[in-house]
């Protein structure tokens, strides 16, 4: 059976990374207008270095949980069936042993030269706007697609959910265009859906199965009934 499984917030808010919008309509105190769009870097760039500088070094205080674990469980089983596609930016999926996650809105751990196009590996701070390693230039930003950008790879998400016959959507709200339009692409092409989220999301009736409760229960057993079918 070829899986797509998209990871949201929710996965990663189980091991304490701040969602990308709270109640309030902020992310991290900020406005999302002021921290994550092309106009806001033009505008204020060390401001916004100095947001990602953070999120980046808050990634070592927090660590994947039961649900990133099960899906590297998953891969371990089923190998290149399972397309693993996230809108989260941390590295919780890799840390918990899966080897093949398309990052569709980048990558906190990666810098993305505005000059060249070159995209590193990163794990320091960016706001003393250091020279990018192949061109020079002091051009470094964040590898992180904001409101506004193409994310990465989207014929390839496509071509996926094409040939699908499961998808899978884990942590998500449903509200972030082109992924909250992913079910219905699967759907088109005959997929089976289910989504796993803590509450139903603004796309969930879309999906002909839901289960609601905490990703760090639900894939886990989610997974297991996948691994049982494979046995039997």
């Amino acid at each position: 059976m070829r899986i797509v499984v998209l990871t949201g917030a929710g996965i990663s808010a189980e091991s304490g990374v701040p969602t990308f919008r709270d109640a309030d309509g902020l992310w991290e105190g900020h406005h999302i207008e002021d921290v994550a769009t092309p106009e806001a870097y033009l505008r204020q760039p060390t401001a916004v270095q100095r947001f990602y500088d953070a999120r980046r070094a808050a990634l070592a205080g927090v660590e994947p949980n039961p649900a990133h674990t099960a899906l590297a469980r998953l891969e371990d089983a089923i190998g290149d069936d399972l397309f693993l596609v996230t809108q989260n930016i941390d590295d919780l999926h890799e840390r918990g042993g899966s080897r093949r996650v398309h990052h569709m809105h980048g990558e906190l751990l990666k810098a993305l030269c505005s000059n060249c196009g070159c995209r590193t590996e990163w794990t320091g701070d960016l706001v003393d706007f250091p020279p990018c390693p192949r061109c020079g230039l002091p051009e470094l930003r964040p590898d992180v697609v904001w409101f506004g950008e193409v994310p990465y790879g989207m014929d390839v998400i496509l071509a996926e959910l094409e040939q699908a016959e499961l998808f899978v959507s884990i942590g998500t709200s449903g509200a972030v265009y082109p992924a909250a339009g992913f079910v219905q692409v699967a759907r088109r092409n005959g997929a089976a859906t289910l989504e796993l989220n803590l509450e139903p999301s603004e796309g969930s009736i879309f999906f002909r199965q839901a289960r609601q409760g905490r990703a760090g229960d639900l894939v886990p057993a989610w997974v297991d009934e996948v691994l049982a079918g494979l046995i039997a």
